[in-house]
């Protein structure tokens, strides 16, 4: 676990949350065993451990998605020790089920939400005095362009090509770069923001988590996520552009996975 963790790569998309993970991993038990001595029954049992963990805390509807995710976790630590390091003949975990997922969320958000959140941010008129209003146009970029917040905390101005309307993104979650279209509202959006040499947003994950549910909180639309902005905008690109170009955009490998925001009514 920690070799692992110590050859993450810092900045690829989710090496954050990996991190903590391994290190959580770190106090299970299993943790304590000899490799070679490890099987798939081992981590079946602890794959129910955790699902009854989450049961009692009554996280029932997250609780597969977040073990399949830790699932996925474990199976490359130990995929990358038989691989790489030589240090197993077989993965154990190759013959262990995984738990069902329920399926993504791709909640789409209303004229109505989207000018309460706004309001409620600071930036129904477009301003950057404060961090939260900074948060506000985060909103409203993702909105336009389908990026992920991770990519738009990321960006950087040498980035940020306003005249020709795009930005570059060197590294995003799957690993590839890829530049995003602007929209005359994007450019209008990041014009609003204090040119400089840093982050463009100037805000890490835990800052705008905490603000934009602060800011939400105070709207009657308590269930939406930040993240649902990018379900919004995929679905209002996908108006505009042809489905290689949106894929393209919104840095899709596979194009089944556009299925997952697009959801028209009969």
């Amino acid at each position: 676990l920690r070799r692992y963790a110590s050859e993450l790569d810092a900045e690829r998309g989710g090496a954050r949350w990996e991190r903590i993970r391994l290190a959580a991993f770190e106090r299970d038990p299993l943790a304590l065993r000899r490799l070679a001595a490890l099987g798939p029954d081992d981590f079946a049992a602890w794959r129910d451990a955790r699902l009854r963990t989450q049961a009692q805390r009554r996280q029932t509807t997250v609780a597969p998605a977040t073990v399949a995710r830790e699932m996925n976790l474990l199976r490359s630590v130990l995929e990358t020790a038989r691989k790489e390091w030589r240090w197993l003949r077989t993965n154990p975990m190759a013959d262990v089920s995984w738990p069902k997922s329920p399926k993504g969320r791709a909640r789409r958000i209303t004229p109505e939400e989207e000018a309460d959140l706004t309001a409620a941010l600071g930036v129904a008129t477009l301003r950057a005095d404060t961090a939260t209003q900074r948060v506000g146009l985060a909103f409203l970029l993702a909105l336009e362009t389908a990026m992920r917040s991770g990519e738009i905390l990321a960006l950087t101005w040498p980035n940020v090509h306003l005249a020709d309307q795009y930005v570059h993104l060197p590294r995003t979650k799957n690993g590839d770069a890829r530049d995003v279209p602007l929209s005359k509202r994007a450019v209008e959006i990041l014009r609003t923001l204090p040119l400089g040499f840093g982050p463009v947003f100037q805000l890490d994950a835990a800052a705008r988590d905490a603000l934009w549910r602060k800011a939400r909180d105070k709207t009657p639309h308590r269930d939406i996520h930040f993240h649902d902005a990018r379900a919004e905008a995929i679905w209002r690109l996908s108006k505009k552009l042809d489905v290689l170009e949106l894929a393209r955009v919104i840095g899709h490998r596979d194009i089944n996975s556009l299925l997952i925001y697009y959801r028209a009514s009969a």
